[in-house]
């Protein structure tokens, strides 16, 4: 008999390889559990805390631990002997947000928008001169708006530019709407609160964390925006969906602002935002 014939008789030969990659994959998924258990619970950790957090003995997490320190992935300070994560976790890191492009990672949220609900829909991002639309997708039947890539929203009139104005809590945005509102005509100021209007606009979106218009910035033409946050929770652009408002369910809870709202939840988590961290 063969030498590999006697070998598999005894289940052994080509088993042992692979027994020793499955174990090897295993440990790397382990490891992995244990690095991300520890960026999840703030970066630094006991043994005993972080093994908790993750449902492994104190006695295995140290082992995993110390292989990852003997990579400068996670360290352990002297003073306080607990486990932090090393300077190639901030490597790591840097070279994500680096990466970290809303426009980029929105592209797949504007297509799905548009094919699903066959609605116009748009990437913002707010400009010295007000919200500007840096990224545009319309179904194949348009709906007629004179905006494009390139356009500046309205800060009081669009839903895009309250979403700006509610969220991003800066002086300048404070004072492009003020001098919006100086402007506007008489009958788009009658529907804001005449003590108000701006205070009013800015509570009403930070009480959604979203930004509905109907018939405002343009006459039948309704929309819905929903924000979109980086890895410090600040809001870096918005992401809206427009349409004819006769087709068009602009309601907070309707079925368009639920799936506006939801895949800027997605491009919001490749971004590295993490819920319960904004910047107010």
């Amino acid at each position: 008999m063969k030498k590999a014939q006697v070998l598999e008789s005894n289940g052994e030969g080509f088993a042992a390889p692979e027994r020793e990659r499955r174990q090897r994959v295993q440990s790397a998924s382990t490891a992995m559990v244990v690095l991300k258990g520890l960026a999840a619970i703030g970066g630094r950790a006991s043994l005993t805390a972080l093994a908790s957090h993750i449902g492994e003995s104190p006695a295995k997490v140290h082992r995993y631990l110390v292989s990852l320190m003997e990579e400068s992935l996670v360290a352990q300070e002297p003073g306080t002997q607990q486990y932090v994560l090393g300077t190639e976790c901030l490597a790591i890191g840097l070279a994500a947000m680096r990466l970290s492009d809303p426009i980029r990672f929105a592209e797949p949220s504007l297509v799905r928008l548009r094919e699903s609900l066959e609605v116009t829909c748009f990437i913002a991002v707010m400009g010295n001169r007000g919200p500007t639309i840096v990224r545009f997708e319309e179904p194949g039947l348009p709906v007629t708006v004179n905006v494009r890539a390139g356009s500046v929203m309205s800060l009081l009139w669009s839903a895009t530019g309250r979403l700006f104005l509610g969220l991003l809590d800066e002086t300048r945005v404070r004072a492009l709407a003020e001098e919006e509102l100086r402007h506007s005509p008489a009958e788009l100021l009658a529907q804001l609160d005449p003590d108000d209007p701006i205070g009013r606009l800015r509570r009403d979106v930070r009480a959604v964390q979203c930004a509905t218009v109907k018939d405002t910035n343009l006459k039948g033409i309704s929309a819905v925006a929903a924000p979109l946050f980086d890895f410090n929770g600040r809001l870096c652009a918005t992401l809206t969906a427009l349409g004819a408002t006769g087709g068009f369910d602009s309601s907070i809870d309707g079925l368009i602002a639920t799936a506006v709202r939801q895949e800027a939840q997605v491009i919001s988590a490749r971004l590295g935002y993490i819920a319960g961290t904004r910047v107010v």
